[in-house]
């Protein structure tokens, strides 16, 4: 049998597809026509805006704010402790637009900047400002969002 946790506190928007075995936390709010990712774990006190989709094996901490029209990559994790263990959380901000690439994992209390890309397995210990692309460990911006959907779009008409 197939189950998923979604609590009865959470408020989920229209047309939402959440997959196999995700948990949803208490007075998390989704909005409209998001898809969640099979293991994905979005804890209590999380925003996700609109058109968002959130791949399998994300965590997703409490206070994190995710924007409209995010991509967040297979087990991506964002953190809310910057000294664990303690009592005192800050989540990360994920403005519009942003791409999270998979097995990223961003510090507790960065913002990533609307129209950004984190490349796949950074570590973000820094805010991304915003239209860049970071990459590495630590993730160091590399060049802007415009080169990378240039390359996006020559890989899609290879």
């Amino acid at each position: 049998m197939v189950t998923n946790f979604v609590s009865k506190k959470a408020k989920i928007g229209k047309n939402v597809k959440i997959w196999h075995f995700t948990y949803v936390g208490d007075n998390t709010v989704i909005g409209d026509n998001v898809k969640v990712g099979s293991l994905a774990h979005i804890d209590y006190d999380v925003r996700i805006g609109a058109n968002s989709m959130i791949e399998g094996m994300v965590y997703i901490p409490p206070k994190s704010r995710i924007g409209k029209n995010v991509f967040i990559g297979p087990a991506a994790t964002l953190t809310n402790d910057p000294y664990p263990p303690s009592q005192k959380l800050i989540g990360v901000t994920i403005k519009d637009g942003a791409i999270i690439g998979s097995c990223a994992v961003i510090k507790a209390g960065v913002t990533i900047g609307k129209n950004s890309v984190v490349g796949m397995g950074a570590v973000v210990t820094k805010d991304v400002p915003a239209g860049v692309v970071v990459l590495g460990v630590p993730a160091k911006k590399r060049y802007l969002r415009d080169e990378y959907n240039r390359k996006q779009k020559k890989w899609k008409n290879s």
